[in-house]
């Protein structure tokens, strides 16, 4: 199926969808603050421009969107209605690029947490995955566990 919106209302409605300083990222960000850790934002010479940074360690966190990255949540396994291709092509090609970003920090040694935007709707799981994440001496990719979304 065919986009239901023209050329020039598509660029509007992408050009407003923000990638930074989302609602899961501020509520993470949050969450780690007000645990005592401190951390740099968005730091643009790593690979994938990871949401918080935490040098010292070199560890970072990804905040991802369950839709865009294409999580196995309710959220994140929607097919869109219109232009299906379209976007099947784009979360794969976001997928394929997440996984080499992951390799190449893995790589040049950093460990990496990847929180998804269903998880921070419950913060009282999520919050002893970040700290153990922060805490532990590991150079691994990590997921919390998914819990159930209501």
């Amino acid at each position: 199926m065919a986009d239901t919106f023209s050329k020039n209302k598509r660029s509007a409605i992408m050009r407003a969808v923000k990638s930074g300083d989302t609602k899961p990222e501020m509520l993470v960000r949050r969450l780690v603050h007000g645990l005592g850790y401190r951390y740099r934002l968005h730091r643009a010479d790593l690979p994938g421009k990871p949401d918080l940074v935490f040098s010292s360690q070199r560890k970072v966190i990804f905040v991802h969107g369950c839709f865009w990255h294409g999580h196995h949540c309710p959220r994140g396994a929607r097919i869109p209605k219109s232009n299906t291709d379209y976007w099947l092509r784009k979360i794969t090609r976001n997928q394929d690029r997440d996984q080499a970003n992951l390799a190449t920090l893995r790589h040049q040694g950093w460990s990496a947490l990847v929180v998804w935007e269903c998880q921070t709707k419950d913060m009282a799981t999520l919050e002893p995955c970040i700290v153990n994440f922060l805490e532990e001496n590991s150079d691994s990719v990590t997921t919390p566990p998914i819990t159930p979304s209501t």
